[in-house]
């Protein structure tokens, strides 16, 4: 069974991550949506909140599991035995700090990166841009999976 995992902070979850997801569902029998926890940062959504989105945004996807984790994410892929990081590229930015992650894991392990690059689409949607239009209470509805609504 070819698992990968795609890692992310997804405060929220886009229609990025959802099109990424969507796309590694195709090429893997498993993506396991991997929610990094980081007690430095300051999220928007709490924890709960955050995989309660992509949960109900892949309800009826089997293939999706979301989990959460701290720590490394090569350490937590060996720790699951999960042989692939998968990774969406927006731009020729996302590449090399992508690039830089994915050589550091390789050397750590022999955990594989397979990156697919974001469609047209969504190339231009970014967690850190949805949280803004959110704050400046604009129409953040269009950047996001039906799933992903603040209260």
């Amino acid at each position: 069974m070819k698992k990968a995992l795609f890692p992310g902070s997804f405060d929220p979850l886009t229609l990025g991550h959802y099109d990424i997801i969507q796309r590694g569902v195709a090429l893997f029998d498993e993506v396991i949506v991997a929610i990094g926890i980081n007690s430095e940062k300051n999220y928007m959504f709490s924890l709960e909140q955050r995989k309660q989105f992509i949960e109900d945004a892949f309800k009826n996807e089997p293939k999706v599991k979301v989990v959460t984790y701290e720590g490394l994410t090569v350490q937590f892929c060996m720790d699951l035995n999960v042989p692939f990081i998968l990774r969406g590229l927006r731009n020729p930015a996302d590449f090399e700090f992508e690039k830089a992650i994915a050589h550091t894991n390789r050397k750590l392990s022999e955990i594989e990166t397979v990156f697919l690059l974001t469609s047209a689409r969504t190339s231009f949607i970014s967690s850190s841009i949805v949280r803004d239009v959110i704050r400046n209470n604009g129409d953040y509805t269009k950047l996001v999976p039906d799933s992903v609504r603040v209260k």
